[in-house]
């Protein structure tokens, strides 16, 4: 497994609870990194930097010596303009994990890496990894056919070898992943951590609201729809929230100008990204309660291979 050396006796299981916009809030990563696994959050989340700092400080004086590393996600493109505010917040605090999106900042990555900060960045093709590997990055996320909101189209078996061929650091692997089985099977398939989103944001921790619950446990993969008419960049949406928002949800048109919610989170309010993974998940418990299932399942998983095949 190639982990980050600083992780090492870290992790309970291989697993990044990955940032999702106005979901990941600092109870989530909180109890993630509790549980004994990486908890992360989108700076953006907080709608000022100076929330983004507070957010931040609160994270660090409720994690516990020995518990998992966080992590924050800052959006790369030039649309975001709070990007330098941030990033110089980011190094003050030392925070440990920047996953990025959505661009690539080489800048970025020499300031994090001066303070042993590690970069994260998220692709969705080979292209864009081979960019990645070539700026230094820590870890490439493969964001796979069917992850929640921005994902690519390609099947993650296909993802994970192609990336692996020409990157040796931490690889991982998103896109429809829900149950420790799943986590064991990323694993076998190359993946060093499983990049899993849509399924803490079904816990109790999450800030996702009453009615954006109920369609998770409603919805079954056939719900999910890929579409690039949110942002502009396609991604996984659940369908029921695109219509009960007067969307057309079989309308592909992307709008006119790239929307990240990077100035203005009210267009996203009520549009909720969703992987494909949803049909797996039937409750919202707490994240300590799904950890230690995920765990068990995943033991399981691993043990019934062992045994099969030894």
């Amino acid at each position: 497994m190639a982990l980050p050396r600083s992780w090492n006796g870290r992790l309970r299981l291989p697993i990044v609870a990955a940032p999702m916009f106005l979901i990941s809030g600092p109870d989530l990563i909180v109890e993630a990194c509790g549980a004994g696994v990486v908890g992360t959050f989108p700076a953006l989340n907080q709608r000022s930097s100076e929330g983004y700092a507070g957010w931040l400080d609160e994270i660090m004086g409720r994690i516990r010596p020995g518990d998992a590393p966080f992590g924050v996600n800052l959006v790369v493109h030039r649309s975001n303009p709070r990007l330098d505010a941030d990033l110089a917040i980011t190094i003050d605090r030392k925070v440990p994990l920047v996953i990025t999106s959505l661009g690539l900042n080489r800048d970025l990555i020499s300031a994090v890496h001066a303070y042993g900060g590690l970069v994260f960045h998220d692709v969705t093709n080979l292209r864009f990894a081979i960019k990645a590997a070539d700026a230094g990055v820590d870890g490439i996320i493969a964001v796979s056919w069917g992850a929640g909101g921005h994902a690519g189209a390609i099947s993650p078996f296909a993802a994970l070898d192609e990336i692996r061929r020409i990157f040796d650091g931490t690889l991982l692997l998103g896109g429809a992943l829900s149950t420790g089985r799943q986590v064991a099977a990323a694993r076998l398939m190359g993946a060093d951590l499983a990049y899993m989103g849509t399924r803490f944001m079904a816990t109790a921790e999450s800030m996702a609201v009453e009615r954006q619950r109920a369609m998770i446990l409603e919805a079954r993969a056939a719900d999910i729809v890929y579409t690039p008419a949110v942002s502009g960049v396609p991604g996984n949406f659940l369908r029921a929230s695109l219509s009960a928002a007067g969307r057309d949800p079989d309308d592909l048109t992307p709008p006119d100008t790239l929307d990240f919610g990077t100035t203005d989170a009210k267009a996203w309010r009520d549009l909720w990204a969703a992987g494909q993974g949803v049909g797996a998940i039937e409750d919202m418990p707490p994240v300590a309660e799904l950890v230690a299932r995920l765990e068990e399942e995943y033991r399981a998983s691993t043990r019934r291979l062992a045994a099969e095949f030894a």
